[in-house]
């Protein structure tokens, strides 16, 4: 079978799946994939199968083929078709509930940035990888990863990625509340202060700010009353970002003074560098242009501090959102 005639049959399966017949729309992808010797258009053809596998609920055959077309796109040599076949293989095993195999596959999928498909499925796969930290209650990885996926979704109008992120949050709000049943039933206060966290940040990812400041208040409690300072400077970054979305500027730095002593004190340079760059934002709104550069500076100086710079070019990290690849020195560097 020619790539043309591939091509049309292709279109032929599509047609007749979206008209609802299913089994026959499978049954002209089967055959192309059988008789087709152009990889470009099996790889397509395999990626079809996955996706109707996976709305069906045949995940492990939907794991089958997305190893076969990953196969595929080594034979192609193309980036682009690896990452998209990555993320096939991570959404696979997530379905499957094997959530350390998705998480790494989504970190090879990341690794692989600079490539044309790479852009448009980020969010995507931090919406999987959130899925795979939620199944293992890792709840404030879950959390970065889904909100990283709506970051996306907002900023490319992807209402299809949006509702599928806000569905996980929702899973998620649940396991929280599981999670903090059991924490009070066990009398487990820092398990309860966490679980408040991630409550509160859930609320401010979704810009519901009255109902987040509750919450870290009550987090902000129990955090004092076990000596959790670490946690303290968490509840007062995520005090400050609602006092931002608020545009209350000046609540803002009061609560990045706090959480700057506790920083200091215990020397967590990380936070500090996460207050740098709320600063810098806060001072830069307010055109304080003195205050700017001196946050500027300081967080250039954390970033030395940590080596946190490119290894290839010597731009900072963490600056803003970058995609990086670790050496086996343990350097890292931009892709």
């Amino acid at each position: 079978m020619g790539q043309d005639q591939t091509k049309q049959q292709i279109e032929k399966g599509l047609h007749l799946y979206q008209s609802n017949q299913t089994e026959k729309a499978l049954r002209v992808w089967m055959r192309v994939l059988e008789k087709s010797a152009d990889p470009a258009g099996r790889f397509r053809v395999l990626g079809c199968l996955i996706t109707a596998h996976a709305e069906m609920g045949r995940y492990k055959d939907m794991l089958k083929f997305a190893v076969v077309q990953t196969d595929t796109a080594r034979e192609l040599e193309d980036p682009d078709f690896l990452t998209e076949s990555y993320l096939n293989l991570a959404r696979s095993n997530e379905k499957l509930c094997e959530f350390q195999k998705t998480i790494s596959y989504c970190k090879t999928c990341l690794n692989m940035q600079g490539t044309t498909v790479s852009v448009q499925l980020n969010g995507q796969v931090s919406l999987s990888m959130g899925n795979a930290f939620l199944g293992l209650s890792i709840f404030q990885k879950a959390l970065e990863c889904f909100e990283k996926a709506l970051r996306y979704a907002h900023n490319n109008d992807d209402k299809m990625l949006e509702c599928r992120v806000c569905c996980s949050l929702g899973n998620f709000y649940t396991q929280i509340k599981e999670s903090m049943k059991i924490a009070l039933q066990h009398g487990d206060r820092p398990l309860q202060a966490l679980c408040l966290l991630c409550f509160a940040d859930i609320h401010r990812s979704r810009r519901d700010v009255q109902t987040a400041f509750p919450r870290y208040d009550s987090s902000m409690s129990i955090m004092t009353e076990i000596g959790n300072r670490l946690g303290l400077i968490q509840v007062l970054l995520g005090v400050t970002k609602c006092w931002m979305i608020q545009k209350e500027l000046d609540k803002a730095l009061e609560s990045i003074e706090k959480a700057q002593e506790l920083a200091e004190g215990l020397g967590n340079k990380l936070g500090l560098l996460k207050l740098h760059c709320l600063c810098e934002r806060i001072y830069r709104t307010k055109e304080q242009h003195r205050e700017l550069r001196d946050h500027v500076v300081k967080f250039h100086e954390c970033v030395e501090e940590m080596e946190l710079y490119c290894g290839m070019c010597g731009e900072s990290i963490g600056e803003k959102n970058n995609q990086l690849q670790a050496l086996p020195c343990s350097h890292f560097f931009h892709l």
